[in-house]
């Protein structure tokens, strides 16, 4: 089960935002990643908690940041439910989408475990529904990956399998490089791994 932080950062200014310290673990059902989220203070600032069936696909998702809460999973595309602050307001949405994303390092494995590509294949497109900051606000994307390098390096414990994606957003044309080792993204845009007590988890 590996157990770390990242660091969060605008990615234009690299104005700190924050740490994330998370564990996550393959399960019967799929995967599952569970998160605290603290300001550059410190103080406490939200949570993630996503699970996965065994396809990558959403089947539950638990947002919570500045009083406000998101509840959604993979239903009829996907579902959610965001509850204001004073929980009087709860609105539902329903987009036919394939999944969730955010800030949080766990949409971009989740999205990669959804995908399953293979090195040199065309490009896939995919539709995500984020929720942005501080108010999950949600919000319908478009992006296309691709599998660019999947390099093994070696290691104290062993070959660490390195994959390196290209994502790039299809209604602004901005790309980016994620490197991803199993479930554990070792750097994306806006996000460093700065502690990890357990190597990644392999997901099949």
């Amino acid at each position: 089960m590996p157990r770390g932080r990242y660091s969060l950062h605008d990615p234009h200014d690299h104005t700190p935002l924050g740490e994330e310290h998370f564990h996550c673990a393959p399960g019967p059902s799929g995967w599952r990643y569970v998160s605290q989220i603290t300001t550059p203070a410190g103080d406490h600032a939200g949570s993630v908690d996503l699970a996965l069936d065994e396809l990558g696909r959403p089947i539950r998702l638990e947002l919570h940041a500045a009083s406000w809460q998101i509840r959604g999973a993979a239903l009829d595309g996907v579902t959610w439910v965001r509850t204001d602050p004073s929980g009087v307001h709860a609105t539902e949405g329903n987009v036919g989408a394939h999944a969730f994303t955010g800030t949080s390092p766990a949409f971009l494995v989740a999205t990669a475990r959804l995908l399953r590509l293979s090195p040199g294949a065309p490009a896939t497109r995919v539709r995500l529904v984020a929720f942005t900051d501080p108010v999950l606000a949600p919000r319908t994307l478009d992006q296309s990956w691709a599998l660019m390098n999947s390099e093994a390096h070696a290691t104290d414990n062993g070959p660490l399998t390195v994959d390196e994606y290209q994502v790039s957003a299809l209604d602004t044309g901005e790309q980016h490089t994620v490197h991803l080792s199993g479930d554990v993204v070792l750097s994306a845009p806006g996000i460093e791994l700065e502690d990890l007590e357990t190597p990644p988890s392999t997901l099949p």
